[in-house]
Parts: C-alpha cells; sequence; structure tokens
C-alpha cells in the first residue's frame, strides 16, 4: 500500500498540534530551557559530555534564549513543539553536536518534570493566598470575639454564638486545606528527570544533581512511576477542590445572612449592587459571584482528575499538554474568590440590633435556661428540657427575655413547687452574654476558649509558611546554583 501523506495533516495541525505548540510557547519554554541547562551541567559534570562540547552548546543554548522571540513563534508544522524548535536551532548552530543535549533523556521525564515545575509555581501562589486570607481572617476573629451572632443549624435559629467563633471554625477548616495543598506541593517536589522514557539510561547519569539544580527535593525513585505515575496532578486538584468546596459553604451562609428576612449580616456600600428597576434593593452580589466562581473552580478541578480515570497506568497524552493546561484554569478562577474573600469578609459587619431581635425571638438562649435548672435547682436534664421546651411553646414567639411567667408556670408544672430561681437569675440565663461567657470550654465562644483557639490557628500558620518558605528557598538556591553552573560552561 502506497501512502504518499505528508505529517503533519491539516486538520490534525489545526485542533492538536497548533494549540499544543502555543499552550507549550506560553505556559513551559522557561521551565524548558532550565531542564536544558540542568542537564547540560549534568552531563559535563558526570563526563558524559567533554566540557568542550558543553561550552559550545552552552554558547548555542544562550544565544538561542536571547535571540529567540517565543509569543512570536508560530506552529507550522516544521517542528512539533517548543522543544523540537530549540533541538532543531542548536543542529543548525552546532551540527551533529545539538544532537548530544539529549543524550541520556526523553520527552517523557522532560514533560512531567516541566509539567511539576509549572504547577508548584500555581500552587504555592493560591497556597499564599489562602494563608493570607486565614491571616485576615485570624484578626477580624480577634476584633469580632464578643460579637454576638445566631447559629443556624437545619436552616433554623440554634444557639447564640460570637462571630469570632464562626470565623475560627472557617479557619480551622482553611487551615486544614492549606496542609492538604501544603503536603500535594510536596508530592511535586520529587524530579523525574533521568527516567527518560521509561527505565532511566545506560549512561552515568546523576539523577540527584538533576534534581538538585531544578529545585526538588531529590528524584522520584522508580523510573516507571516518573512517566506514569500521575498523582501528583490527581492529589493536587483534589486538595485544591476541597478549599473551594468549603469556602462555597461559608459564601452560603454569608448570603443567608444578609437576606433581608435574616439581615445579620451588613455588607457595605462598596460591595453591593443597586437594582436597576428596584431603587430600595440592596444586592450583595459578591457573595453570588464568589459561590459560583468556587463551585467553577471546583468543576476544573474535576475535569482533571476525571481525565486520568481508566486511563492506562504508563505515559499517555490524556495526562499531558492539553489537560494540564486546561487546569490551569483551577488557579485563575480559585484565586479570584480567595482576592474576594479577602477584602469581603473583613469588610462585612454584624447588625448586633437585628441578631438581638432574633435572639430573643426565637428563644435560642433557651438551652442555658435548661442547663442552669440543672445546676441551681437539683432538676435531671430531661426534667429541665422539658419545662425549657413547654416555655419556648408558650411564648409562640414572644421575647424569651420576658417569659418569666411562663417560666413560673412551667416549673410549677413539672414540679409541683415553685422555683428557686427568681426573675433576675431567669434573665441572667436566658441573655446571650451570659450563654456565650459560660461556654468556656475547648473550642468554645467564650473569650478565653477562643482567644486560645485563635493562638493555635496562628502557630498552625506560621508552620505552613515556614513549610512554604524552605520550598520557595531550595527553589531558588537551585537557580542561583544553576546559573552558575551554567555561567562557567559560558566561559569554556
Amino acid at each position: 500500500m502506497t501512502d504518499d501523506s505528508k505529517f503533519p495533516d491539516p486538520t490534525y495541525k489545526d485542533t492538536v498540534l497548533a494549540p499544543l505548540f502555543e499552550g507549550v510557547k506560553t505556559h513551559y519554554a522557561a521551565h524548558m530551557m532550565a531542564i536544558n541547562q540542568a542537564h547540560l551541567v549534568m552531563l559535563v559534570e558526570t563526563g558524559i559530555l567533554t566540557r568542550t562540547d558543553g561550552g559550545l552548546i552552552a554558547h548555542a543554548l544562550d544565544a538561542i534564549d536571547k535571540e529567540t522571540d517565543v509569543p512570536a513563534l508560530v506552529y507550522t508544522g516544521e517542528h512539533e513543539d517548543y522543544f523540537f524548535y530549540v533541538e532543531a536551532e542548536l543542529k543548525r548552530r552546532l551540527g551533529d553536536l545539538g544532537g548530544a543535549l539529549h543524550t541520556a533523556r526523553s520527552r517523557n521525564d522532560m514533560d512531567h518534570t516541566v509539567f511539576k515545575m509549572a504547577l508548584r509555581e500555581r500552587a504555592e501562589a493560591v497556597l499564599a493566598q489562602i494563608t493570607s486570607l486565614t491571616e485576615a481572617l485570624i484578626a477580624k476573629a480577634r476584633d469580632e470575639a464578643d460579637t454576638l451572632i445566631v447559629a443556624y443549624t437545619h436552616g433554623q435559629p440554634a444557639q447564640p454564638t460570637t462571630f469570632g467563633h464562626y470565623l475560627g471554625a472557617m479557619i480551622e477548616v482553611l487551615n486544614r486545606d492549606a496542609q492538604r495543598l501544603s503536603a500535594a506541593i510536596d508530592t511535586l517536589g520529587h524530579c523525574p528527570m533521568g527516567a527518560a522514557a521509561i527505565t532511566t539510561s545506560g549512561f552515568p547519569i546523576d539523577r540527584a544533581r538533576m534534581a538538585k539544580l531544578l529545585g526538588f527535593e531529590g528524584p522520584q525513585v522508580n523510573s516507571y512511576g516518573c512517566i506514569a505515575s500521575v498523582d501528583y496532578v490527581t492529589g493536587l486538584y483534589s486538595a485544591i477542590k476541597l478549599v473551594f468546596l468549603h469556602l462555597g459553604r461559608v459564601v452560603q451562609d454569608l448570603a443567608f445572612w444578609s437576606s433581608f428576612e435574616v439581615g445579620q449580616l451588613y455588607v457595605p456600600n462598596a460591595l453591593v449592587q443597586i437594582s436597576s428597576i428596584m431603587p430600595q434593593k440592596r444586592n450583595p452580589v459578591p457573595t453570588e459571584h464568589m459561590r459560583h466562581l468556587a463551585s467553577v473552580t471546583c468543576g476544573r478541578c474535576d475535569m482533571v482528575v476525571n481525565t486520568m480515570h481508566n486511563t492506562p497506568f504508563t505515559d499517555m497524552n490524556d495526562s499531558e499538554g492539553e489537560v494540564q493546561q486546561a487546569g490551569y484554569a483551577a488557579f485563575e478562577s480559585g484565586g479570584r474568590v480567595l482576592e474576594l474573600m479577602a477584602a469581603f469578609l473583613p469588610a462585612c459587619s454584624i447588625n448586633s440590633n437585628r441578631v438581638r431581635r432574633n435572639t430573643d425571638a426565637a428563644s435560642i438562649t433557651i438551652t442555658e435556661l435548661a442547663d442552669t435548672l440543672v445546676r441551681d435547682e437539683g432538676l435531671t436534664f430531661r426534667q429541665a428540657h422539658d419545662i425549657a421546651a413547654h416555655v419556648a411553646r408558650d411564648l409562640d414567639g414572644k421575647p424569651l427575655s420576658g417569659g418569666f411567667g411562663a417560666f413560673q408556670t412551667a416549673f410549677r408544672a413539672a414540679t409541683s413547687r415553685a422555683p428557686a430561681t427568681d426573675e433576675q437569675g431567669f434573665r441572667a440565663a436566658v441573655s446571650p452574654e451570659t450563654f456565650v461567657a459560660r461556654r468556656d470550654r475547648i473550642g468554645g465562644p467564650a473569650p478565653a476558649a477562643l482567644d486560645a483557639a485563635l493562638v493555635q490557628y496562628s502557630t498552625d500558620l506560621d508552620a505552613l509558611r515556614a513549610r512554604a518558605s524552605q520550598r520557595a528557598a531550595r527553589v531558588s538556591a537551585a537557580a542561583t546554583a544553576r546559573a552558575t553552573a551554567f555561567a562557567q560552561l559560558l566561559e569554556t
């Protein structure tokens, strides 16, 4: 059978090769140059290439880097992507020697190294946004430590707590999410270079040196896994997804709290849009944008992870350029959520009058009345609970603070005696301030308990930032060492 067709087929070029070329030059050109420099240094240091040849290749690489306008490159079909463009330029300038740079490596190990380098930049940036948001929330929680709010369960008023206490719960989740993300970033810290196509190389390469020059902790050990294991992708995007899944739940609360019927959260004018036809409406639409952007980010993360489902455990395009580049949109939308949340929540305030009214009308402090009856009247909790329940029913939406008469009636009916608790004691028992102050156990909203928690959150945040700083220092030191070693080759 005669086949006179020539690569690339025009449709294949337009639908696959040209978009990939654009993606590589946009996202990976700088990382590829770093790999080229590090690999050349390693080849010379191990004696695989002579220093003279290494110097010639170094000068050619340096010239290509300085003379090439990467953004202006257009896919023509002559070179499959930027990697092959550079190799062709090396051969044009050096002849056969230009092909020596590819000794003991493959596009397989290069690709996954490039992907890890690109992902670690983006992931560290998102982690920094998360820790900045957490720091802002810790400051806000301290400021709002005594600010009462109505806490809701099952969509109904439940108990009083403080805005600071609520934010503390949010902070705990953010810190745990950040720890999961930091651990996922750590999985990016092992270098595939040296795995070559699948099984390493017959040349005496130094994989540890390559890893160090590229800012990794060390080499990824199993060479098959270097090109087949995509858990660094699935783990990272799973960790990112959880951040925005959890933030979306908080955003839902903020939207509910700012509704006219609840009115607990006041959103300042700078973050409110007015209806085009209804002048009375204050629409806190940043909550809607945060909610939908968080959902979009979750969906983008799912897209990446689901693309890996039921794929073969080997090198494959399913885990490479197209999906890697598509996944970067998750960092963009997620970053917008984090930036907006860091501006939105600290700017909001609690409408204390509405909180007080809703607290009283919904009898949400009545749990403390039951607890007080156990402590002061010697009742069992179930007896006390039944009395408190009768009081709530008898009030039927009337303020609990004025319910001493209903309490006396319910108490006498249940115990056949008058309560020792007088009206002043009753009012104290059903006060939201009393309710909060008595919840002084670990994790409670009372001032000392909340302050201790916030200290711990700050400590956890410091540990996260310290780990990120260690990784950043390693990458920075590698860039310096690589530049120095490459510059020495240029002096040859």
